[in-house]
């Protein structure tokens, strides 16, 4: 194998890898990947590092190493992309593939999202079936689809305006347990508590902490913390929305 052609491999393996990371591959599963590709694609061992916002990949073709790193940054969960990329993976070992369809396949992967029309009416009534299943009457049922409706809404707008996500979460959290309050100042439910609980579910950072856990249970401790981490951070940013939002409205008093 000739240089070039190693160097070529090398960045399409390497780009898998980045792009998994950044979409919320587990570490085990970038690791599976990027060395059953490289293998596929004719390179005789890969070795990748992985960090939380970084990663260093070593290929080795007849004694000639090739060692590149590649910064990460997160562009949130997306488990098409994940699928779409362990599906080149698959197709490439079975020779389906080759380099250069593997780069075209690659180039082309773009993140879908689903329309806001039909995800801010989802997510709340998502939240409110859970307050029906906390046992909340139908006032606060409908109370939390408002509220998380409008959570969400927020949420999307500051998301598409690139604020920080700590910021975002926030504030969501502050709007949504703001409206989520109306139970309590208008007498409207007897279940008042309900709303407020099941409305900010929308918020939990379940799938970051499933990861960190996952990571840390196979050995990767240091993106197991850091994931960890992170999603403490989400948690604790949501509470400090909530706080004021309660403070706001005299639930302290």
């Amino acid at each position: 194998m000739y240089a070039d052609t190693q160097n070529d491999i090398t960045r399409q393996v390497v780009r898998v890898a980045q792009l998994l990371l950044a979409y919320g591959a587990e570490s085990e599963l970038i690791e599976e990947i990027s060395q059953r590709l490289g293998l596929a694609l004719g390179l005789a061992s890969v070795e990748i590092s992985i960090s939380s916002n970084s990663l260093v990949l070593t290929s080795l073709v007849h004694g000639r190493c090739i060692t590149t790193t590649r910064r990460i940054r997160e562009h949130g969960i997306n488990m098409t992309i994940i699928c779409e990329l362990q599906r080149i993976c698959l197709l490439t070992e079975k020779g389906i593939y080759g380099l250069n369809e593997v780069r075209k396949r690659v180039s082309r992967i773009r993140p879908k999202s689903y329309p806001k029309r039909y995800l801010i009416p989802m997510i709340g009534l998502s939240c409110g079936s859970f307050c029906h299943l906390f046992g909340g009457d139908m006032v606060a049922i409908i109370i939390t689809i408002l509220a998380a409706s409008l959570g969400m809404f927020v949420r999307l707008a500051i998301a598409k305006r690139h604020f920080n996500l700590l910021v975002n979460f926030a504030v969501t959290a502050f709007v949504t347990t703001l409206v989520a309050q109306m139970g309590y100042h208008f007498d409207l439910t007897n279940t008042p508590k309900l709303p407020m609980a099941a409305s900010v579910l929308m918020l939990v950072p379940g799938f970051p902490m499933i990861n960190a856990i996952s990571d840390m249970v196979k050995g990767h401790l240091n993106v197991g913390i850091s994931r960890w981490g992170h999603a403490t951070l989400l948690t604790v940013s949501s509470v400090i929305g909530i706080t004021i939002a309660m403070q706001l409205g005299g639930l302290f008093l």
